[in-house]
């Protein structure tokens, strides 16, 4: 690693002369091959964290904005020493950056870089009374699910609003009270809460105003959940019937409403099944060409590198990765759609990587 740093310990923009020098040394010292770099300010502190296939020609880059309101002008006002790290390849400083940015969390990643994929997920939220939102990517809720990724998130929220009102789970606001029918002692402590019109027209529970008890409610997650996963159709059953009963009633407009909720959710259950052979494909042995070293090995399952390792050259390494990928790989999961919140990201980039570079599949060989 290498380090570019002012002794000076200032507060105010980085100074002409400061940034000339990082631009001295880093034409003089860095080299055009893959790997991470940071941006640290005067106290220290990591502002920005970025990765190249060139880094020596990256860093230069900063150097030449013509405009101060552009990304690189703005990263080096706040900059006063550089440091970058070599890495054998550029999936191997794509997985870097990440790691780094997780660790550091830098203030200017956070305020410039955007996903441009339009990923969306679907959360289940927390106790109590969980309920079921489109998001972006993972919170700092750590006790959340998450399912996905998918795409479409206007699609997943017409869906999702079925699925909801199928089993009548709510969908107020997170900080919302919850009041259950079996928690009597909290209304004789202070006034029932204002009406729930969701419950009112029978699409919720009312868990906010002693609708349900805790484990009625808790059912009816556990049936969302069933289906989130793939393993129930219950709520879709749950909407046939009620077409079928209202066309026998010759409620035909009735009718018509359920068979386009019912379009919705199977579009749904369609695009599960699409995510969860994807992320299954995304289990494999990866062998990615060094540079100006040995090859690397990952062990890829479920769309998250799990372990990585040189290539073996010798009888013993490869007996080793072989126990390697026994253990990795011999244990069999069940399939689902849900995504552990910390997994996000890594899974969503390794996602894109091979959807960049579809060739790098010619590298993956699937374990058996």
């Amino acid at each position: 690693m290498t380090r570019i740093r002012n002794a000076s310990q200032r507060h105010q923009p980085t100074s002409e002369s400061q940034i000339a020098l990082m631009r001295q040394l880093v034409k003089s010292e860095a080299k055009d091959r893959p790997g991470t770099y940071r941006m640290l300010s005067s106290t220290g502190e990591v502002v920005y964290v970025g990765k190249s296939k060139r880094v020596r020609t990256r860093l230069l880059s900063y150097f030449r904005c013509a405009y101060p309101e552009e990304k690189g002008a703005r990263i080096l006002r706040e900059a006063e020493a550089i440091d970058w790290e070599y890495t054998p390849s550029e999936f191997a400083a794509l997985l870097q950056e990440l790691r780094l940015i997780k660790k550091f969390r830098p203030r200017l990643n956070v305020a410039m870089k955007r996903d441009g994929l339009h990923y969306a997920f679907i959360k289940l939220t927390k106790a109590p009374a969980p309920k079921l939102a489109v998001v972006r990517g993972a919170s700092t809720d750590d006790a959340s699910i998450y399912y996905g990724p998918f795409v479409g998130a206007q699609r997943i929220s017409e869906a999702l609003r079925e699925l909801s009102d199928a089993l009548m789970l709510r969908d107020c606001k997170t900080e919302t009270k919850m009041h259950f029918s079996d928690q009597q002692e909290l209304f004789q402590l202070m006034p029932r809460t204002p009406g729930c019109i969701r419950h009112e027209i029978n699409k919720c529970l009312g868990p906010c105003v002693g609708g349900c008890s805790v484990a009625e409610y808790d059912e009816r997650v556990g049936l969302a959940r069933a289906f989130l996963d793939g393993a129930s159709d219950g709520p879709i059953e749950m909407l046939r019937n009620e077409m079928e009963s209202a066309s026998e009633r010759l409620e035909f407009e009735r009718a018509a409403s359920y068979r386009d909720k019912l379009g919705r959710l199977e579009a749904l259950r369609e695009q599960f099944g699409r995510l969860r052979f994807a992320v299954e494909n995304l289990s494999f042995v990866y062998t990615v060409k060094g540079h100006e070293g040995p090859d690397k090995v990952y062990l890829v399952k479920r769309g998250i590198v799990r372990a990585e390792l040189d290539k073996p050259q010798s009888s013993w390494q490869r007996t080793k990765m072989k126990k390697l990928v026994e253990d990795i790989f011999g244990v069999q999961e069940k399939p689902s759609t849900s995504v552990p919140t910390h997994e996000i990201d890594e899974l969503l980039l390794l996602s894109s990587w091979f959807k960049r570079f579809p060739a790098e599949m010619g590298r993956t060989k699937k374990v058996s």
